[in-house]
């Protein structure tokens, strides 16, 4: 039967940079399952927001849809449709997108130049901090479907506005 469903988008949400964000999915009996990701490419100076990596998440694309695939994992016969909730809590931009910001010198692909450097610093703080939200939050006996590793050391003075906004929806991270 058709139902009606409800998605309420925050503006900010749309913003490119670089974003951490956590996935909570509840299955029908109600286990939850979390997915810690960030955006930020590897391979380029761009950085989409948190809006788009949300569609990705749950398409068809296999190098992009990384919840989608951890959920195949956990229940290959569940159709992604038969959970019962997705919810995604994001926060950021940590970090503005390089190659679109004013203030980066850049140069058009193969050679980016200062922006891909600056890129690289402002992506490796990031995935350290994906790193560490993705264990403390599993240290604290939340369900976190992925594994999440990084060579970069967090700098706490940026980890202590994430678990600070995290806190907010994952209160055992306060402990």
């Amino acid at each position: 039967m058709p139902q009606m469903h409800h998605l309420r988008l925050p503006g900010g949400m749309t913003e490119r940079g670089f974003w951490l964000y956590v996935w909570r999915v509840l299955s029908p009996h109600d286990q939850e399952f979390l997915y810690v990701g960030r955006t930020g490419d590897n391979s380029s100076p761009y950085a989409a927001s948190t809006y788009r990596r949300m569609g990705q998440h749950l398409g068809d694309a296999d190098n992009t849809n990384a919840l989608l695939t951890h959920l195949r994992e956990h229940d290959e016969s569940r159709p992604i449709s038969h959970y019962n909730e997705f919810e995604m809590f994001s926060y950021g931009p940590i970090f503005p997108e390089v190659e679109r910001h004013p203030e980066f010198a850049y140069r058009l692909e193969p050679h980016w130049g200062d922006a891909m450097k600056k890129h690289e610093e402002f992506r490796d703080r990031t995935a350290a901090l994906e790193s560490r939200l993705a264990r403390e939050l599993h240290d604290r006996d939340y369900n976190v479907m992925n594994e999440v590793r990084s060579r970069r050391a967090v700098v706490e003075t940026d980890w202590l506005p994430v678990r600070d906004a995290f806190s907010q929806y994952f209160p055992r991270l306060r402990d």
